[in-house]
């Protein structure tokens, strides 16, 4: 009897310890998986092409389009990296021409400002700055300067108005062509207020205009600065005011994306402040949030749990662990994560914790990236086989449950695997590029830092394409080291320091580094010298490639762009300019408003409301009735009240509709926002100081992995200046 029970004991071992059972993958078995990544992508961006372009998005059970975001065919745009970095560089070469083309942001439909920035910004820049990879023609200038980049700077200056605001929080809704809607509400999630940094930060490193980083930082220094007494921050907030109007801590939808922003803007603008602001949130996170490696949802003055479920887009967390280096607690969650995963072979958007099952009506699984992000990130850094098998279980049920003949759909159900009409721009923007580089180590997106490749820019030579892509929330890669080809270093940190911070690290990848930084230096010592060696076209020099390219110098402007559309319009629908005494009907009407309720005369001069947009608004003075968000104390005797923004629309829908539309065509005296005037106002008013970590450079110098820390850093040391020492 006694002989039986060990082998039972051992069986039995074998069976509950999945550690024991993990399936080995072989080079040939990750390449198969990789081009059957690849076929996936290819199934539904076909089936894209063929039944729904130019709609924004393919429905994949009917077999057809729908403008989902703004009818910009934006799963055009958003895939195109992801041809780039599967290298379909011919196809890639195609549809840049067709956006080229055909791409109009002047039209007269309400967007998202987060979707149309992390989507459509992010999707033009990421192509942008990989276009030299697939044998497209570059503009003399490149990477300053290029057609795609001027259409993301366009959709940026449409974006622009929506940061108006008194916090600099932006506004969540834009009109490509007029701004702000009429009657549009203030109040906008933390991640919609926090998730520009990457993507404006880019713009202005490459285009020299500080407007887009400063207004993106703003907005961060606002959430920070309003965070509670305990350090946690709500999930709604109000850009007028500054009151949080859902006070739910979470890291989950409606906050994610900041957290993310915090840890990538760090790393991709090396600003530490960016870092600290981070840590101090991970402290509250982990004192409130944390429960055995899951994270609830507590409210943001106490920190008392209010809801203790996981959300699907929470499983981006461990992944943003490891870009700081902590893959330990990452590993943790990404199993308890992974554990929902396999119990219904996806993970729903919500799942409860305390009853172990996917919440009513939040059954549904959109084809989400998160989770296989988190996985992609950890096996570059940890090489755990069991992240490949996360990634194939992963693989599977998609395909499984989720293909159709005409793409791939929605679960509407994770109970029973029923299909919704829907295929989202991300599955082909992050889902698939997440699990094709999960299964590709190969990949250039994966280069250590160990080779690169100069070129000549208008303020000299450059080093890029060294590895450390910092990818947006929609997955679209930018290159660090291209954001320092287009401007002078900061005079902070020069080249001495590189000896001493790479010896902090990892002493093989610091071999690796230091290698790269010595060839550069001996074969680039004076711009002569790259020009002599670039001439015989592209050589191989110690890993690293130099191309020499034909350029005109770019005249640098001094001053800050500002939108030229006049916001007025004649019958016929021409522009037209604003003469200072014009007085409309809709005028007189408001200034009477405003008078009754403010008891005060309104000047009908222009030029006059130019002058005072420009200063702070102090408690005292007057304001419009709609730029009213809480109704405050009338100094008179009489007890008038304010009316609401919701009353007063109402209100006006009794009018007929003639009258409704001439005022609403002009409802508001505010003049046209002018991006140079909301920058000089920013930085006059100074609402919220600077970080005092912002000089603390050791904050960016983590456990990081070395394909994304140090080549940030090294995009600093490895410029113009620095060569020619």
């Amino acid at each position: 009897m006694e002989t039986l029970i060990f082998p039972l004991l051992v069986i039995l071992c074998y069976i509950c310890n999945p550690c024991l059972s993990i399936r080995k993958y072989s080079k040939e078995d990750v390449i198969k998986l990789r081009e059957e990544v690849r076929e996936m992508f290819q199934h539904a961006y076909d089936s894209y092409l063929r039944y729904a372009y130019p709609y924004d998005e393919l429905r994949p059970l009917s077999c057809d389009g729908v403008d989902t975001w703004g009818s910009y065919s934006l799963t055009l745009i958003d895939a195109l990296d992801t041809l780039a970095i599967m290298g379909n560089h011919t196809e890639f070469n195609r549809v840049v021409d067709i956006v080229l083309e055909k791409q109009n942001f002047d039209t007269d439909i309400n967007v998202s400002v987060f979707e149309t920035n992390i989507r459509i910004i992010g999707g033009l820049l990421s192509a942008h700055l990989l276009s030299h990879k697939t044998g497209l023609k570059l503009e003399p200038g490149w990477p300053c300067n290029g057609p795609l980049l001027r259409l993301a700077e366009d959709v940026a200056q449409r974006l622009i108005a929506a940061f108006d605001t008194t916090t600099g929080m932006p506004y969540g809704t834009i009109n490509l062509r007029s701004g702000v809607p009429p009657g549009e509400t203030s109040v906008t999630c933390t991640a919609g207020v926090g998730t520009f940094i990457i993507e404006f930060g880019t713009l202005s490193r490459l285009t020299g205009d500080p407007l887009y980083e400063e207004v993106a930082y703003n907005a961060l220094k606002a959430l920070y600065h309003h965070r509670s007494p305990i350090g946690l921050l709500g999930n709604h907030i109000d850009v007028m005011t500054g009151r949080w109007t859902a006070q739910d801590a979470g890291i989950g939808g409606g906050v994610d994306s900041y957290f993310e922003y915090l840890v990538k803007g760090a790393i991709l603008l090396e600003k530490p402040e960016l870092m600290s602001m981070f840590k101090e949130a991970r402290q509250v996170i982990d004192k409130y949030l944390k429960k055995d490696d899951w994270f609830v949802w507590a409210t943001m003055l106490r920190g008392h749990v209010t809801l203790p479920v996981f959300q699907s887009l929470e499983s981006y967390w461990p992944g943003v662990l490891t870009l700081i280096g902590e893959t330990d607690t990452a590993m943790r969650i990404i199993h308890n994560y992974h554990s929902v995963w396999k119990q219904y072979g996806f993970t729903p958007e919500v799942y409860n914790l305390g009853t172990g099952e996917a919440s009513t009506s939040r059954e549904s699984y959109p084809l989400r990236p998160e989770l296989i992000e988190s996985i992609m990130y950890l096996y570059r850094e940890t090489r755990d086989p069991i992240l490949l098998q996360m990634g194939e279980d992963i693989l599977r049920s998609i395909q499984h449950s989720a293909r159709t003949p005409c793409g791939y759909a929605t679960i509407k159900d994770v109970r029973d695997h029923r299909k919704e009409d829907r295929m989202e721009s991300f599955f082909l923007a992050e889902t698939t590029k997440y699990l094709y580089l999960l299964f590709d180590p190969d990949n250039f997106i994966h280069n250590p830092g160990v080779h690169g490749t100069v070129i000549n820019t208008p303020n000299g030579a450059c080093i890029v394409d060294v590895g450390g892509y910092i990818f947006n929330t929609e997955a679209h890669p930018i290159d660090p080291t291209m954001l320092y080809c287009c401007h002078e270093a900061r005079q902070g940190i020069n080249i001495s320091e590189v000896h001493r911070i790479y010896q902090i690290l990892e002493e093989e990848d610091n071999i690796q580094l230091m290698t790269m930084i010595d060839a550069s230096l001996n074969v680039s010592t004076s711009k002569e010298n790259v020009g002599e060696v670039a001439s015989n076209s592209t050589v191989e020099i110690s890993n690293v490639t130099l191309i020499e390219e034909d350029e005109k110098e770019l005249e640098q402007e001094e001053l800050i762009k500002t939108e030229t559309r006049t916001g007025y319009v004649n019958i016929d629908g021409t522009e037209r300019e604003k003469t200072i005494n014009e007085t409309t009907l809709s005028d007189i009407v408001k200034d009477r408003i405003n008078s009754y309720y403010e008891k005060t005369n309104v000047k009908g001069e222009q030029g006059t409301r130019d002058e005072e947009e420009v200063k702070p608004k102090k408690p005292e003075e007057k304001v419009d009735i709609d730029d009213i968000i809480v109704v405050q104390k009338y100094s008179g005797n009489d007890n008038l009240q304010l009316p609401s923004t919701t009353k007063a629309k109402e209100a006006i829908k009794i009018l007929p509709k003639v009258i409704q539309d001439y005022l609403n065509n002009d409802w508001k005296r505010k003049p046209k926002c002018e991006p140079q005037y909301m920058l000089e106002r920013i930085r006059k008013e100074k609402l919220y100081p600077d970080h005092p970590d912002g000089d603390k450079y050791e904050l960016l110098l983590t456990p990081a992995p070395s394909f994304l820390q140090r080549i940030s850093l090294a995009g600093e040391f490895l410029n113009k200046k620095q060569l020619e020492l």
